[in-house]
C-alpha cells in the first residue's frame, strides 16, 4: 500500500508545526508520511523542545524545511495550516493537496510574559495541538483502493 502524504505548514515552523509534526508521527507512526515546512523556516524553538520532551517526545532530530521542498513535488492527502500568517500567504490551493485544513493555534514564541509563564504558553499550545490531532486521528477516514474494491479504515486502525 502506497502510503499518503501529510504536510503540516506553519510560518517559522519552529513550535506548532514541529509539535503536531511529532504527535501525528506518534498516533499515527509509519502509516502515514508526515511533514512540516514553512514559509520562513526558523530553528526549532528551545521551549518546543522542552514541552515535547515533557510529553515522552524527543523532537531534537527535527529540522525546520522551507515549503518551496515539496511544492509541486509530493501530493499531500492532507495540508494542515496551523497559523493565521501562513493561511494568509499560502497558495489558496495546495497543488496535488486534497484538503486543505486550517487549525489557527496561538504562538508561543511570541507570548509576553515571565519564563515560567512562557513555557506555560509553550504547554497549553502543546495540548491544544495534541487534542486537535487525536480527535483528527480518530475521525479521520483513510481510502484504500484494494483491485475493485475501497476499503475504509481509520487511521488509528491502520497496521
Amino acid at each position: 500500500m502506497k502510503k499518503e502524504n501529510i504536510l503540516i505548514l506553519c510560518t517559522g515552523t519552529a513550535a506548532r508545526s514541529q509539535m503536531a509534526e511529532a504527535y501525528f508521527k506518534k498516533f499515527i507512526g509509519e502509516r502515514v508520511n508526515i511533514l512540516s515546512a514553512g514559509l520562513e523556516p526558523q530553528e526549532v524553538h528551545p521551549l518546543a523542545k522542552a514541552v515535547m520532551k515533557e510529553d515522552g517526545i524527543n523532537i531534537d532530530d527535527q529540522r525546520s524545511k522551507g515549503v518551496e521542498q515539496f511544492l509541486g513535488k509530493l501530493a499531500f492527502r492532507h495540508v494542515i495550516i496551523v497559523c493565521e500568517k501562513a493561511e494568509k500567504n499560502c497558495p489558496r490551493i495546495f497543488p496535488g493537496a486534497m484538503n486543505r485544513l486550517f487549525w489557527p493555534f496561538e504562538d508561543p514564541r511570541v507570548y509576553k510574559g515571565s519564563d515560567n509563564e512562557k513555557l506555560e504558553k509553550f504547554r497549553e499550545i502543546r495540548d491544544q495541538i495534541k487534542a486537535r490531532i487525536q480527535e483528527f486521528v480518530q475521525g479521520q477516514i483513510y481510502y484504500h483502493k484494494a483491485g475493485n474494491a475501497c476499503l475504509l479504515y481509520r487511521y488509528s486502525e491502520i497496521g
